[in-house]
């Protein structure tokens, strides 16, 4: 077999998480599939796979393997598309996962807009606060908050942000407006979750020095857009990035607190601003670099029209 068939059929294992899903996938025999694989790891002389009788999971030899899969097929592919075309045609998948706040308010229509342009591509949008493992999923671009570990991964900044407490006029009237962080400890907080833990302990920084609050929170969810439509209700004071509420701050429907101990407000892991995500690629499909250089270009024209709609 040839590596291109070899790197086709490894890419179907990682994304059916087996090799009998795989091979009905690609029309092959468990055997066969099996047989192929173990003439795959003795031809590198790695293993690939660690595999039990329920679950499959990389080694890192085979997390390389895979990521060089899916870019050398993808070149192929897109090389191929233009030798027959005999132009360069922008088409083809463009999976992009974002937080929902700022997927629906600015991603949404960056994304339309730019498959306004090139109508041939087919655009996914995941919306959700989940960090994903970009190898395995197929993502191609990850939009999120602060700086993610992997390093092999490249992250751009798109947005320069700022968390912000805030609160609805109506929440304020009937239960005060703090004017400590203490004084959150009597109100109602409205929490994050991410990967089943409270977010709970707040940081802030005024002029003079830094302190944490650990808050009670009434309410929790793991989605960011569900904390900010709480807030919007009435249901508690929310900590949300800027770029989440600029909206609702301008139409006044949310009202920001303790102001000055929000300066260079960081979590205690993260900083603030907004960042795009994508894996490392020497020859990276056109419509990605496309779609980044357009991103940031519109992203930029949004923020200004936000800044100056609150003015």
């Amino acid at each position: 077999m040839d590596k291109f068939s070899d790197m086709a059929m490894f890419i179907s294992i990682v994304k059916h998480q087996g090799l009998a899903a795989a091979g009905r996938e690609l029309g092959l025999s468990p055997a066969t599939m099996t047989a192929r694989l173990q003439a795959l790891e003795e031809r590198y002389g790695v293993k690939f796979l660690n595999r039990s009788t329920r679950h499959i999971s990389l080694t890192d030899s085979g997390e390389l393997y895979h990521k060089a899969c899916l870019e050398i097929l993808d070149n192929v592919n897109e090389t191929e598309t233009l030798i027959r075309n005999g132009v360069k045609e922008v088409k083809g998948p463009l999976k992009i996962s974002a937080p929902k706040d700022i997927g629906q308010q600015y991603i949404l229509p960056i994304l339309s807009e730019f498959c306004k342009l090139y109508p041939n591509i087919v655009p996914y949008l995941y919306l959700n606060d989940r960090i994903s493992n970009m190898a395995e999923s197929g993502i191609d671009i990850v939009i999120r908050y602060g700086e993610l570990t992997d390093s092999s991964l490249i992250s751009r900044r798109l947005s320069p942000s700022r968390r912000v407490l805030c609160a609805s006029p109506e929440y304020l009237a009937q239960h005060g407006t703090p004017l400590t962080p203490k004084d959150l400890m009597n109100h109602d907080c409205l929490a994050m979750l991410r990967s089943n833990e409270e977010l709970k302990t707040w940081h802030f920084q005024d002029k003079e020095s830094k302190s944490a609050v650990t808050i009670i929170p009434k309410r929790f969810s793991d989605d960011g857009e569900v904390i900010r439509h709480w807030a919007l209700e009435g249901a508690g004071i929310a900590l949300k990035s800027i770029l989440d509420v600029q909206a609702d701050i301008n139409s006044q429907r949310l009202v920001t607190l303790l102001n000055g101990y929000m300066k260079n407000f960081n979590t205690s892991t993260s900083s603030a601003n907004l960042n795009v995500v994508y894996i490392s690629k020497k020859y990276q499909p056109k419509r990605i670099r496309l779609f980044l250089d357009f991103l940031h270009d519109r992203f930029g024209d949004l923020i200004k029209n936000q800044e100056l709609n609150g003015k």
